[in-house]
């Protein structure tokens, strides 16, 4: 299977923008869309430093400049186009934005399959009042570009045939498939977010540095990033709404640290203002 013709990726943050990536350099049209021109003009720099940093690596098959002939923004979710074939939202984890994405765009483009990009969020509660069976879960991971995986997030109502097209959709862009059912923090991110937290502990407590208990990870268990880097990677502000929504749902092992909470209330969110647990 090839990638839809037409993808439609609102939000164009970090996620947003390898979202963007991945599907122009799978061959797809890709429609940016943001709240107004200053986001969107920063949803297309962002897009345009991944591709030509790829292709300064030899990771793409055409030219950045090539590609991004191939895509367009808008700033109103009713000017995307009707014959939009997917539409992935990569907008902040608020349960109300992203119903509010999915209302607009299932209006403005009644065929769409209507993927979330959410780390946490139910699916379930996502897709109620919405023609279910064509929203899923589609949960890429931090760079796109170079993560080989996505999550599909499977809900009661959702159509196998909705499955088992995104699933070939995602594989056409190179990435393999997992599929879990609708639950909190799904697979991936419960898992990760257990020994993030507990990394942070560790440390406010004095067990190792930052740099150590990373290391530790990376040579012991075979981690590529160590919890705490792929912390201020993830950005601390965003483990820490989804440790708070973990908690809520599944009890106080997801209880976030206070170590996590002074730093956001500091600003330290991670490598996007420079300093996290490490300085970039």
């Amino acid at each position: 299977m090839s990638v839809p013709n037409t993808v439609a990726v609102v939000g164009g943050g970090t996620m947003g923008a390898g979202i963007v990536h991945v599907f122009l350099a799978a061959g797809s049209s890709v429609v940016l869309a943001e709240a107004d021109a200053v986001r969107a003009a920063v949803g297309l720099s962002n897009v345009e430093a991944s591709l030509r940093k790829a292709e300064e690596r030899g990771k793409l098959d055409r030219s950045a400049t090539e590609l991004l002939g191939r895509l367009s923004t808008v700033e109103d979710l009713g000017a995307l186009p009707e014959d939009t074939a997917l539409v992935v939202e990569a907008v902040p984890e608020k349960l109300d934005l992203k119903r509010a994405v999915f209302d607009a765009v299932a209006r403005r483009c009644p065929g769409a399959v209507l993927a979330s990009n959410t780390s946490s969020l139910s699916i379930t509660e996502l897709a109620g009042g919405l023609p279910g069976e064509r929203v899923i879960g589609m949960h890429f991971f931090n760079p796109v570009p170079v993560q080989a995986l996505v999550e599909l997030v499977l809900h009661p109502g959702l159509a196998a045939e909705t499955v088992a097209t995104v699933r070939g959709w995602a594989e056409a862009l190179g990435k393999t498939v997992i599929e879990v059912r609708d639950s909190p923090g799904f697979a991936t991110s419960r898992l990760g977010l257990v020994v993030g937290l507990e990394a942070i502990r560790m440390l406010a407590e004095g067990v190792a540095t930052a740099e150590d208990i990373d290391t530790g990870m990376r040579l012991g268990y075979a981690w590529p990033m160590g919890p705490l880097r792929l912390t201020d990677l993830v950005g601390l502000d965003v483990r820490l709404s989804i440790a708070e929504h973990l908690a809520a749902e599944l009890g106080p092992r997801f209880e976030p640290p206070q170590l996590l909470r002074d730093k956001v209330a500091r600003g330290e969110l991670g490598r996007k203002t420079g300093q996290g647990f490490f300085t970039w």
